[in-house]
C-alpha cells in the first residue's frame, strides 16, 4: 500500500483528534454561558475577553492538580478506566462525513477518516462498549457508591441501547444504506427529521441516556452518590471522565445530525437558492460549515434540557427506557419500513408522508401514557 494513504489517515486522524479536544474544551464554556443566560446570570468572563481564555484556565488547574488514588483501589484498572471512557469518545468520530472532498497536490482528499460500508454498525459497536470505562471505574474504586454508579451506568446503557439501536434502523430503512455517506446523500431533497419527527426526537432522548446528561445523569447523581463511579479520582484522571463526557456529547450531535438532520449538506430548502450556489457540491468548505452549525443547535438542545428537566427517578427511568422508548421505537421503525415499502410498490411518493403523521400520532398516544402513569402514581393507585 502506497505510504502516502498511510500517511493522509494519520494526518486526518490527528487533526479530528484535535478538533474533538479543542471542541471539548469551548464546549464547557459554551455550557456555562448557556445555563448562565437562561438562569439570568452573567458566567464565567473573567479569564481573557469575555472568557474565552477559560477553558486554558481550567485545563491548568487541572494538570497541576493533585492527585489522590485511595490505598484499597484495585490499582491496574483503576487507573486504566479513564482511558477506556475517553478512547471511544475520540474513535466514534472516524466514520463520520464532514464534508465531500477537495484537491490537494493533485490527490483527492476527504473529509472523513474512514469510509466503510457499514458505518452504522461501526456506531453501534463502539458505543456500547463505551459504557466499561465507567463500569470498571466504579468497581475498581473499592467504594459502595462507585460501584452504584457504574451499576446503574450498566443496566441504563442496557436499557437505552435497544431503542438507539432501533433509531438507527429507521435512518438504514430510510436511507437504504448502512454507509453514512450514503444516508447523507440520501437527505439533499428532505431531511429524514422530517419524514420520521418522532424518530429523531426518540433518538435525541435515548442519546441523553447514552451520555449519561440530565435529566438521566443517575450514574454520577451528586444527591445520592457523590459523583457515583468518578467519586475517589481526581486530577487528570478525573479530567479524562470530565473530557469523555462532552466528546461524546459532541460525537453524538454529529451523529444525530448525520442520520436525521442532512449531515453536512446543506438545508434542503437552499438547494435551489440563486442557482445552487450554497451547495456543498459547489464549494466543499461549506459542508463542515453547515454540520458545525447543526451540532451547536444540538448541542444547545443537550444543555436546554439541562437546565429545565430535573432528574428522573431511577425506576421511572427504567420504566420510561422498557416500556415507553422500546415499544415507541418498534413501532416507528414498523411505520417507517410499512410506509417505504408501499411507497415502492405503488410508485406513489406521496404515500410515504402518511408515516410523519403516524408517527407524530404514536408519540402523542406514548406521552398520553406518560401523563396517565403520572397521574395514577401522584395519586397513589400504584
Amino acid at each position: 500500500m502506497d505510504w502516502t494513504i498511510w500517511l493522509e489517515w494519520f494526518l486526518k486522524g490527528l487533526i479530528l483528534c484535535l478538533i474533538l479536544l479543542t471542541g471539548f474544551a469551548y464546549l464547557t464554556l459554551y455550557e456555562r454561558r448557556a445555563l448562565a443566560r437562561i438562569q439570568i446570570r452573567v458566567g464565567p468572563n473573567r479569564a481573557g475577553p469575555q472568557g474565552l481564555l477559560q477553558p486554558i484556565a481550567d485545563a491548568v488547574k487541572l494538570i497541576f492538580k493533585e492527585e489522590l488514588t485511595p490505598g484499597k483501589v484495585y490499582r491496574v484498572v483503576f487507573l486504566l478506566a479513564p482511558v477506556l471512557t475517553v478512547v471511544p469518545s475520540l474513535i466514534l468520530a472516524a466514520v463520520i462525513p464532514l464534508g465531500t472532498s477537495f484537491t490537494l497536490f493533485g490527490r483527492e482528499i476527504t473529509l472523513y477518516v474512514a469510509d466503510l460500508n457499514v458505518g452504522v454498525l461501526y456506531l453501534t459497536s463502539i458505543a456500547s462498549i463505551a459504557v466499561y470505562g465507567i463500569v470498571l471505574a466504579g468497581w475498581s474504586s473499592n467504594n459502595k457508591y462507585a460501584m452504584l454508579g457504574g451499576i446503574r451506568s450498566s443496566a441504563q446503557m442496557i436499557s437505552y441501547e435497544l431503542s438507539l439501536g432501533l433509531c438507527f434502523v429507521i435512518a438504514i430503512i430510510m436511507g437504504n444504506s448502512m454507509n453514512l455517506n450514503e444516508i447523507v446523500n440520501a437527505q439533499k431533497d428532505v431531511w429524514f427529521a422530517v419524514i420520521q419527527p418522532a424518530g429523531a426526537l426518540v433518538f435525541l432522548i435515548v442519546t441523553l441516556a447514552e451520555v449519561n446528561r440530565a435529566p438521566f445523569d443517575m450514574p454520577e447523581a451528586e444527591q445520592e452518590l457523590t459523583a457515583g463511579y468518578h467519586a475517589e479520582y481526581s486530577g487528570m484522571k478525573f479530567a479524562l471522565f470530565f473530557m469523555a463526557e462532552y466528546q461524546k456529547m459532541i460525537v453524538i450531535s454529529m451523529i444525530a445530525a448525520t442520520l436525521f438532520f442532512g449531515g453536512y449538506r446543506e438545508f434542503w430548502f437552499m438547494t435551489d437558492w440563486f442557482g445552487g450556489i450554497f451547495s456543498v457540491d459547489r464549494f466543499w468548505f461549506l459542508g463542515p460549515i453547515y454540520l458545525m452549525l447543526k451540532v451547536v443547535v444540538l448541542l444547545f438542545f443537550m444543555i436546554w434540557v439541562r437546565a429545565t428537566w430535573p432528574r428522573i427517578r431511577y425506576d421511572r427511568l427504567m420504566a420510561f427506557g422498557w416500556k415507553v422508548l422500546l415499544p415507541l421505537s418498534l413501532i416507528l421503525a414498523f411505520i417507517t419500513a410499512v410506509g417505504i415499502l408501499l411507497t415502492d410498490l405503488l410508485g406513489n411518493p406521496l404515500i410515504i408522508w402518511g408515516v410523519p403523521v403516524l408517527s407524530i400520532i404514536c408519540a402523542l398516544v406514548a406521552v398520553a401514557f406518560i401523563y396517565r402513569d403520572l397521574r395514577r402514581k401522584s395519586h397513589g393507585r400504584v
